[in-house]
């Protein structure tokens, strides 16, 4: 494509921003640093959360796993992590939520009660409801990520219609699978929030390449082609043979980052997001009326 189209489709996007009437919202993520004291983790989050919906965040998200640290790097005992829903967490946050008036979005290690085990996120509106569950679908089984297991892989995605937005939760390995950005995005989403636990194996190895680099590369890829905004959350600090680096971030519909956090620090993350330019960048490039759907088929039988 020529620079004079290039050109011409900026100058389209942004005439239409400057018309359109804005829909601005505040997201908070929080960064953390995780122990060997679930009950210090939970009461930590809380002060972060607090601290996220006094500074006007709407939608707050936490990290993956938020209450433990990252089990699935050895053999461990899957009762000293798992928990109910409601349970602990729900307990916790849904008066939160309520006080603040603020949706939270809370990582854990769920166990149902037909004795399952999931790496989960729930979901709590601004009225302290707990909304459906959303179960990790895609597992990963690698050194120092032994996640299958511990975890079941969920069967269904699903888009929150919140009083602030229209939002997805994927977790973590999720990130990596278009599939998965792309039906969120055509079921609705306006936002794609990962809860994230990634990090590089110590000591590095010569081979390795930038994790962190394609990581972020291919969630901005997903907000790009999807037209919808990304706010993925990660945590921070070394747990035996892994080192989490953080790096948080939101960015808008077109991959443009609009705030990201330090590679190794805690942190509350927060930023305005104008989700009305979802349907600019939709509109001006064309991401959805031009799919070919029927040209798709194959890929339910691969």
């Amino acid at each position: 494509m020529s620079d004079k189209f290039f050109a011409l489709r900026s100058h389209y996007v942004a005439s239409r921003l400057t018309r359109m009437k804005k829909k601005i919202i505040k997201i908070g993520l929080v960064q953390m640093r995780m122990s060997e004291d679930q009950n210090k983790n939970l009461l930590r989050a809380i002060s972060f959360v607090e601290k996220a919906a006094k500074k006007g965040a709407k939608i707050i998200c936490l990290p993956e796993l938020y209450r433990t640290l990252y089990f699935p790097q050895q053999k461990s005992d899957k009762n000293t992590y798992a928990e109910t829903i409601p349970g602990i967490s729900t307990d916790a946050f849904a008066p939160l939520a309520k006080k603040y008036g603020v949706v939270i979005i809370v990582p854990i290690y769920e166990k149902t009660k037909n004795g399952h085990y999931h790496n989960s996120a729930v979901v709590i509106d601004e009225r302290g409801r707990l909304l459906p569950t959303y179960r990790k679908i895609h597992i990963p089984h690698d050194p120092l990520f032994y996640e299958k297991n511990y975890f079941e892989g969920g069967e269904t995605y699903r888009v929150y219609k919140t009083k602030f937005a229209q939002f997805a939760v994927l977790i973590c390995y999720d990130q990596w699978f278009p599939e998965a950005a792309r039906a969120v995005s055509l079921l609705g989403a306006e936002i794609i929030f990962y809860p994230t636990a990634i990090g590089r194996i110590i000591p590095r190895r010569e081979k390795d390449n930038d994790w962190a680099d394609a990581w972020e590369t291919v969630m901005r890829g997903h907000g790009i082609a999807n037209a919808v905004h990304i706010a993925t959350v990660n945590r921070v600090g070394e747990e035996d043979r892994l080192k989490f680096w953080g790096s948080s971030f939101i960015a808008d519909s077109f991959g443009v980052m609009l705030g990201k956090a330090s590679n190794t620090d805690e942190e509350v993350l927060i930023r305005e997001v104008d989700l009305n330019r979802n349907k600019v960048i939709r509109e001006g490039w064309g991401f959805f009326h031009n799919r070919q759907p029927s040209t798709y088929r194959f890929l339910k039988k691969k």
